[in-house]
């Protein structure tokens, strides 16, 4: 219990012990005086600390004395060197490679380790002690390229939220392509200083409503001009010339889309992307089929918001199935070409006001269309 009072790190350190007591804990073997050795010999450091590294020989002694240490007295000379420029290379990397609660406070502020320690501890550490490494001060490009390479997201994330970390402009590219698959690192890029204006652009793509309202006020980003280059690039569709010519939605079209969007969705395929892709090509059944199919609503009432003054309900149904707000103003002036000029533009542009959860613009959909009577009739 004595030797854990002496290794409070909180307390001034003690009168240097002398040489004479040192030499005899060194004679003895056990336990308690391996630890009351290693303390003293801290001690007589902290009173006068030596200059650069410590000679080879006390190292050996440092590194022989800690491996036998209990782990409170790890711990406690983790904390003690953590700071320390002079302590041993080799102890430094072994409490560096100990448990996290020891190893925490070498990996964020040891002088000693340098990027090749950092490196080995990214490959051989657990999952703790690479954050640890990602979160360091000032880690070097070359240690902030190691860790994206790796592309671990906890990882990826810790470093996203070091400010200070040296990540090259190609490394910091790679972390935001990284966020297109890594929610977590979105939020955190969003706000870094590093972010540039191309990438956030980038980023406006896939990032939910309040992180695209954060970056458009950063930066000024067109929404109007990023909802078109959606439009267009989703499931790589590319404006294209075609013809001016709608095709009729004949009874025969009609069936043969509805077995289209019901072999699609058995397969699982049946995405949002389908329906902005049968807008582009001109296919208004199987938009029909497609977003009743997916929102849960029926064929009528899918038409009854196609057929409306406003739009409203139209954009209700579009965010039930995740189509984004940015992406509806485009995809709802290519529909009225199909669909003479329907839904019509009275009312607010509702889509302006913030993005709704599913449930919520189900709800309003279904509050602004009539009960569909054949849904009535299967619910009974």
């Amino acid at each position: 219990m004595t030797v854990l009072v002496q290794l409070n790190p909180s307390r001034s350190p003690e009168r240097a012990p002398r040489a004479e007591d040192l030499l005899a804990l060194a004679r003895n073997n056990s336990p308690d005086a391996r630890q009351r050795l290693l303390l003293g010999v801290m001690a007589l450091c902290d009173a006068s600390p030596p200059d650069g590294q410590l000679s080879p020989i006390l190292g050996e002694i440092f590194l022989f004395l800690a491996r036998q240490a209990e782990r409170d007295i790890r711990k406690a000379l983790a904390s003690r060197l953590a700071h320390a420029d002079w302590a041993p290379p080799a102890l430094v990397n072994v409490l560096a490679l100990d448990e996290i609660e020891i190893a925490a406070p070498i990996l964020a502020a040891s002088p000693v380790l340098q990027d090749e320690d950092l490196l080995r501890i990214l490959v051989e550490a657990s999952l703790d002690h690479q954050i640890a490494v990602a979160r360091r001060p000032e880690i070097s490009g070359r240690v902030a390229d190691a860790v994206i390479e790796r592309g671990v997201p906890a990882v990826l994330t810790a470093l996203a939220t070091n400010r200070t970390a040296q990540i090259s402009g190609e490394g910091f590219r790679r972390l935001v392509e990284h966020s297109r698959r890594i929610a977590a690192l979105r939020g955190p890029l969003s706000r870094h200083p590093r972010l540039t204006e191309a990438l956030a652009e980038q980023m406006y793509h896939w990032v939910g409503a309040a992180l695209r309202e954060s970056i458009g006020a950063r930066f000024q980003v067109d929404e109007r001009k990023f909802g078109n280059a959606v439009y267009d690039a989703v499931e790589g569709v590319m404006r294209k010339d075609r013809p001016d010519d709608i095709p009729e939605d004949t009874p025969e079209r009609e069936e043969m889309e509805r077995r289209l969007v019901a072999k699609l969705q058995a397969a699982g395929q049946l995405k949002p992307a389908m329906l902005i892709r049968a807008v582009r090509e001109k296919r208004l059944s199987l938009l029909v089929h497609g977003l009743a199919a997916l929102s849960g609503f029926t064929v009528n009432q899918i038409r009854q918001a196609l057929r409306a003054s406003r739009p409203e309900a139209l954009y209700y149904a579009c965010s039930v199935v995740g189509i984004d707000r940015a992406v509806f103003p485009t995809l709802l002036t290519e529909l009225r070409k199909l669909n003479h000029g329907l839904p019509g533009d009275l009312g607010d542009p509702v889509w302006q006001r913030g993005a709704l959860s599913a449930t919520s613009a189900a709800r309003a959909f279904r509050a602004l269309v009539d009960p569909d009577p054949t849904e009535q009739r299967i619910a009974v």
